[in-house]
């Protein structure tokens, strides 16, 4: 990026720096730098080509260059600008959070498909990161009294941003799936969702760059498949109300496995395919 100012216009970035990002094998690259740009000038993506004539500014390169270095070192655009969107949702992101998926708007749809006129429920996800499906559903359904917990302090603490920033009020809190609730949140849940750590160590190399070397660990992988299901299994067993659901968002891999987990404990398990065609939830009742 070393080309005199006024040859800067939004065309001449566009152009440059996806053949810069091409170089350094970024994922995306025409995409990534249509993101930074419309980030620093704070317009929709779409309007750039509405803007290709357009300089920029001394001040808006000084913005820009320091994004694309870090996008040319394969930092995901999401923490880079520090938000993302989600379902209905602005979510802010960092490195102590996943970034959202859209697997994880599609459980969300699913969800609201099945209870869109249920009134008043009581609703708990596990292992919540930033917040964004308690959020998103707090949204969608202002009756339903919604809480979500997490074991990092720096989640729960962007959550609650994030509940703030969206207006929805959302009862985030510090817990381990491994211990029991204290009496405070003790309670009976008509919905407990999860879509906690899947992936295990053995698989970390196979993983793209960005996830492996950006993504917080703590949120990415577990010990064994059978821990950590076990775990949410025991928990719905004691916090799940009789004619309660579970949703769960799993490993494509390990559907099976996780399914039998259910199964040994008599609960009626049914997998639901992602929109690419892979096992990726459960929804889950007691028989």
């Amino acid at each position: 990026m070393s080309h005199t100012r006024d040859e800067w216009t939004v065309l001449s970035m566009l152009k440059r720096t996806t053949s810069y990002f091409e170089e350094k094998k970024v994922n995306s690259p025409r995409l990534s730098i249509e993101w930074l740009l419309a980030y620093v000038l704070d317009v929709k993506r779409l309007d750039l080509y509405l803007k290709y004539d357009r300089p920029l500014s001394v001040e808006e390169l000084d913005v820009l260059r320091p994004l694309v270095k870090r996008r040319a070192n394969h930092e995901p655009l999401q923490y880079i600008t520090g938000e993302t969107d989600f379902y209905n949702c602005r979510i802010k992101v960092n490195p102590n959070v996943l970034i959202p998926r859209q697997e994880t708007e599609q459980l969300v749809e699913l969800i609201r498909k099945n209870h869109e006129h249920s009134e008043g429920l009581n609703v708990l996800d596990i292992g919540t990161g930033s917040g964004c499906i308690p959020i998103s559903l707090k949204k969608e359904f202002e009756s339903w009294k919604v809480s979500a917990f997490d074991v990092s302090e720096e989640a729960v603490e962007l959550a609650k941003e994030n509940g703030q920033v969206n207006n929805v009020s959302v009862d985030f809190f510090k817990h381990d799936l491994f211990e029991l609730l204290n009496e405070r949140e003790e309670t009976k849940f008509d919905i407990i969702i999860s879509n906690p750590p899947y992936i295990l160590f053995e698989e970390k190399e196979s993983l793209d760059y960005e996830v492996k070397n950006f993504e917080p660990h703590l949120a990415l992988f577990c010990e064994s498949t059978e821990k950590m299901y076990g775990a949410i299994e025991k928990f719905c067993s004691k916090y799940l109300s009789k004619h309660g659901v579970l949703y769960l968002e799993i490993h494509e891999n390990y559907s099976r496995d996780v399914e039998s987990i259910f199964h040994k404990q008599k609960w009626v398990v049914k997998p639901i395919r992602d929109l690419e065609e892979k096992s990726r939830f459960l929804i889950i009742s007691g028989s």
